[in-house]
């Protein structure tokens, strides 16, 4: 893959990040919405509810928990499976980059001259240098993955829950 190749390919890559982390922050506000809708609505359950016990609305308020520990748990499951193939990922990238470097130092270790040392550290620097660029835009990548699944079960029954009560 040429150079030019490569930036376009990163340059795609960029604008997908653009548009997941936008779409990640309405999603965010959609979200935030909902909950000031929910809780108001809720509110106003539980203040009937402590007006007239009888009438009190108790599968509402049971729900109050349970959906919140449920959205969380969901939450924290995909953050803990992201996190755990970002993990190996990484992992795995050390271990290839410290192979590359090994042989890179065993190459200007045996070098005839000074011009073919400068040349071959160039060479790994730059090299490096590539690589990296291309670890952290993966890394980003993976973040803003990460960001939006955890968002998206309390996201999905927060505005579950306001089209509900609105009712």
């Amino acid at each position: 893959m040429t150079h030019i190749d490569k930036a376009a390919r990163n340059g795609r890559r960029l604008a997908r990040n653009n548009q997941s982390a936008a779409d990640t922050a309405v999603a965010g506000g959609e979200m935030l919405h909902a909950a000031g809708e929910v809780i108001s609505a809720r509110l106003e359950i539980m203040a009937a509810g402590l007006a007239d016990p009888a009438k009190a609305n108790l599968a509402e308020i049971s729900l109050m928990s349970s959906e919140k520990v449920e959205a969380m748990s969901a939450s924290v499951s995909t953050v803990t499976r992201n996190f755990g193939d970002l993990s190996d990922r990484l992992t795995r990238s050390a271990a290839n980059e410290m192979h590359l470097a090994s042989r890179a130092a065993a190459a200007m270790a045996t070098a005839p001259d000074p011009a073919a040392f400068a040349t071959l550290q160039y060479n790994y620097a730059v090299s490096w240098w590539g690589r990296a660029a291309g670890q952290l835009l993966t890394l980003n990548t993976e973040l803003l993955k990460v960001q939006a699944e955890a968002l998206h079960p309390i996201h999905k029954t927060a505005v579950a829950n306001a089209r509900r009560l609105k009712r």
